[in-house]
């Protein structure tokens, strides 16, 4: 995993424009945000599932970069003080605080048009380009990532039922963990009625994963400090937001963690060997909460 997560971070550093690029200080934002920090979950899952249908490796790097891009661009604007206000991020000061709210809105939308430039360019056939390009939209659209966004903040001083919080994290959170395991298998695989049998596994995996780690993040926003988790801790409860904490408890929530792992565990489980990099990642993510 390290030395996947320093190809991951290579990657990056390549598809991203050179800090001496003009605007210079708008690129070097950008490469503040996005480089140097992170746990690379996403492209790490990308690269798992692209391994398991055998998908080359430079598609794979440029892929990953792209939706860590897209991942970073939503941390960027999240971070905003007219959205969630927060000023860690990956320990370190957020955009907004570093440079000024204009560039961090101003790096959010380079960062979102640069992943699609980078999956333009990738060393595959137009049609699979064009199935990438499409997975990566839907994900970060208003039915899944923003829209996501949009319920958390209407969400503040209200209370949700447990279903309408798990979609809500689904959207958030779940879409763009279920497109990077998708693209990663698309880089070596058409999703065709000869591979449904591989797509429903992984469907079923990230789904399972997607919710997981959004329930482990309310665990660990209440129960870890601001040093180890590299941004604020106890904010949900300080801006008074539905978790799965709040709703359920501490205890409940672990075992929902504990549930949904062995939930990916048994999806991948026809998959065979060759998704073993996957039920690990599934590990890391979960038993963060433990």
């Amino acid at each position: 995993m390290q030395g996947t997560t320093r190809r991951i971070e290579t990657a990056l550093g390549l598809h991203l424009p050179p800090p001496d690029t003009r605007p210079t200080r708008l690129h070097e934002a950008l490469r503040y945000a996005a480089l140097g920090g992170g746990k690379r979950i996403r492209p790490l899952l990308c690269q798992a599932a692209g391994a398991l249908a055998e998908a080359p490796p430079d598609a794979l790097d440029a892929t990953g970069a792209a939706i860590e891009m897209v991942h970073v661009y939503s941390l960027v604007h999240d971070d905003l003080p007219a959205m969630d206000d927060d000023d860690l991020r990956r320990g370190k000061p957020t955009v907004h605080v570093a440079y000024d709210e204009a560039t961090a809105i101003l790096v959010g939308d380079a960062l979102q048009a640069q992943a699609f430039f980078t999956l333009s360019e990738l060393p595959l056939p137009a049609e699979r380009r064009i199935a990438l390009v499409r997975e990566l939209a839907q994900a970060g659209g208003s039915r899944h990532l923003v829209g996501g966004q949009a319920i958390d903040l209407q969400s503040a001083g209200r209370s949700l039922s447990q279903p309408a919080l798990e979609q809500m994290h689904r959207m958030k959170t779940g879409a763009l963990i279920r497109a990077a395991v998708r693209m990663g298998a698309l880089c070596g695989l058409a999703d065709t009625p000869a591979n449904a049998a591989l797509y429903r596994a992984l469907d079923d995996y990230s789904n399972a994963i997607g919710l997981a780690f959004q329930v482990v993040d309310d665990i660990l926003d209440a129960t870890a400090d601001t040093a180890t988790l590299g941004k604020t801790a106890g904010k949900d409860a300080d801006d008074d937001k539905p978790t799965c904490v709040s709703m359920l408890g501490l205890a409940a929530s672990r075992a929902l963690a504990g549930e949904l792992r062995e939930r990916a565990h048994a999806a991948l489980a026809p998959l065979g060997p060759g998704a073993r990099r996957l039920g690990q990642l599934a590990d890391l993510v979960i038993q963060r909460a433990h």
